[in-house]
């Protein structure tokens, strides 16, 4: 479940958070922030597990993954799944604590959350679908909130796929040789030695929707500074991976925890000021 590592957790909580403050004009129900909170703890674990599942076979061939437990034999297969589906039941009765809306919602989220790992079998752009698993989480926030699902909340959730599509390339690159060795398939192998210059131009088409989104939305001075600071963030993550060395471009995925958090701050901020 990877509660060691909190990094996944985090960039899952952040668009999230997002979507639930946004929503709740700054300050939604309490039983909704503990309800989706602790749902961003639940199915992010539930997807580590089933992601382990998903490669039993290709982690011992890579380097950074091959000391996990389902990789060396020390936890069963089947264990692994009556994990997950017991976790995903756990994040299922959370939701029922909210509406209709929010409940088709989870059925969805749950769908992706189990497939998510099979992707790379048969497609460069698991990031894509990733992204998609992630974002879910948006709509879901408002159904609860507001029982419907604006226009606001499907731009967050696009922002919410143009970034996961960027950190999780970012992540991508640092197994890339192992990846290409064994037959696995990724936007990090697919960009190739275009792999810098298309990370730019996502970096760019993501601050220019957060504007776009501030103009619409959240036309304050606050939202646009965060979206400044997350602009500045980014480039420093440019800075990094100029020489594509996996740690580099490892600290450079870990680093947008700061990218999500700045830009929650920035929304906090507009909602109250």
């Amino acid at each position: 479940m990877r509660f060691d590592r909190p990094i996944g957790t985090l960039l899952l909580l952040w668009p999230t958070w997002w979507g639930l403050f946004f929503a709740g004009g700054g300050q939604p129900s309490l039983a909704h922030f503990a309800i989706f909170t602790a749902g961003v703890v639940i199915m992010r674990a539930a997807g580590c597990v089933i992601n382990d599942y998903a490669d039993r076979h290709i982690d011992p061939q890579v380097a950074r993954t091959r000391d996990r437990p389902l990789a060396t034999g020390e936890i069963q297969p089947n264990h692994a799944i009556f994990l997950f589906f017991g976790l995903v039941a756990a994040a299922f009765v959370l939701v029922l604590f909210t509406n209709r809306l929010t409940i088709l919602l989870a059925f969805g989220g749950a769908l992706l959350a189990g497939t998510y790992p099979f992707f790379k079998r048969f497609t460069h752009f698991p990031q894509l679908v990733l992204g998609v698993a992630f974002g879910w989480a948006i709509p879901m926030t408002f159904a609860a909130e507001t029982g419907a699902i604006p226009p606001a909340a499907w731009w967050l959730f696009g922002i919410t796929v143009i970034w996961t599509l960027i950190y999780d390339t970012l992540y991508a690159m640092v197994d890339r040789e192992d990846d290409i060795a064994a037959g696995v398939k990724s936007t990090a192998v697919f960009f190739g030695r275009f792999d810098l210059p298309t990370i730019a131009v996502l970096m760019g088409i993501m601050t220019a929707c957060l504007m776009m989104f501030g103009m619409l939305y959240l036309p304050h001075p606050a939202w646009y500074a965060g979206v400044g600071v997350a602009f500045v963030l980014f480039q420093v993550q440019m800075w990094w991976i100029r020489h594509r060395q996996p740690d580099a471009c490892f600290r450079a995925f870990i680093h947008n925890n700061w990218v999500g958090m700045v830009i929650f701050a920035g929304l906090i901020g507009a909602l109250q000021i």
